[in-house]
């Protein structure tokens, strides 16, 4: 929880206050990269904010709370219900429903993961302050005062522009693309989760065509961004690796594929071998072990013989002697 309230935290520092310094990038005069009309506010966007965010949080949550609802109702209708994972609290008759506990451990390890790719898309743009596709339309510089007489020349002052500071900031803002990776992020981590824990019959070809339709939005959400000119396709390509690489790094390290705890007889096992007394568990011994424990009994045998030969040969001469 500590942890979660301080990524928390982190991400509402980037997002809305000026903690962080964004690096005013220059540009060329007359470059045609940032040349491109001004699309309008981000509301008026096929993919507008409020709609991306409203999927990227209500869906995933949805989808598993169903998932793990129909799961543990399959457990309980297959008499499975002993076997289910459990967190005991105080002896061995209170525990956390197993349904409660999977549904809080996957979307809390979702939540966390959403805030991670909102910290490292906000930090890479306040650290490359790359400027957007429309970026000399909102800032308006004042060639003739500047000087700009070739397009070769650079412009490096934060106070060229002359349009309005908030949108300016705001077009500063754009690698990586953070529409692109948080799409990308919840696409992917609702693939794997489907994936990995519908295991119905029947679900050969739904499971890919569910999965695959999740990704596609995700991609087209990436396209409409450099179609509408307020992201460059490096914004978008890196906004996409990013998004996948939390959400795979969180599937497979952290949860596991989604797979719960293994039941207490599996992990006692190898314990019980370990406790059993030496004299149950069957012993190949070696043949050098088998030498060292026959040589004492062979050599006292050969000793035994040779006294014995030894008295025989006397008890011989005595008698001729006689």
């Amino acid at each position: 929880m500590v942890i979660m309230a301080g990524t928390v935290m982190l991400a509402y520092y980037f997002e809305y206050t000026d903690t962080f310094a964004v690096n005013v990038q220059g540009f060329f005069c007359y470059e045609g990269a940032y040349r491109k009309p001004y699309p309008g506010p981000e509301d008026s966007s096929a993919v507008p904010p409020v709609l991306l965010y409203s999927l990227t949080a209500g869906v995933p949550v949805l989808v598993i709370i169903v998932g793990e609802t129909a799961v543990f109702c399959l457990q309980l209708a297959t008499k499975d219900f002993e076997n289910q994972e459990k967190t005991i609290l105080t002896g061995d008759c209170c525990y956390i429903n197993p349904l409660v506990r999977r549904t809080i451990r996957f979307l809390g390890i979702y939540a966390f993961g959403l805030f991670a790719t909102d910290i490292f898309v906000n930090a890479g743009q306040v650290v490359t302050g790359n400027l957007a596709p429309h970026f000399l339309a909102l800032c308006k510089p004042n060639y003739t005062a500047l000087g700009c007489k070739q397009y070769t020349q650079f412009i490096s002052s934060a106070h060229a522009c002359t349009g309005n500071p908030d949108l300016i900031m705001k077009a500063r803002k754009t690698f990586p693309s953070k529409e692109a990776a948080l799409s990308i992020y919840a696409a992917m981590y609702l693939a794997m989760y489907i994936t990995s824990t519908v295991k119905a019959r029947g679900t050969r070809l739904a499971k890919p065509v569910l999965c695959l339709g999740l990704m596609c939005l995700a991609f087209l959400t990436g396209i409409n961004r450099v179609a509408e000119y307020r992201n460059h396709w490096s914004d978008v390509i890196a906004g996409f690796i990013i998004g996948i690489s939390i959400a795979v790094f969180l599937v497979v390290c952290v949860v596991n594929n989604f797979r719960g705890r293994q039941p207490e007889h599996e992990h006692s096992h190898t314990d019980n071998l370990a406790q059993m007394p030496m004299i149950s568990i069957p012993r190949v011994e070696s043949p050098l072990e088998k030498l060292q424990i026959l040589a004492p009994l062979c050599w006292h045998s050969t000793v035994m013989h040779l006294k014995t030969k030894t008295l025989r040969a006397l008890l011989e001469q005595n008698q001729l002697y006689k």
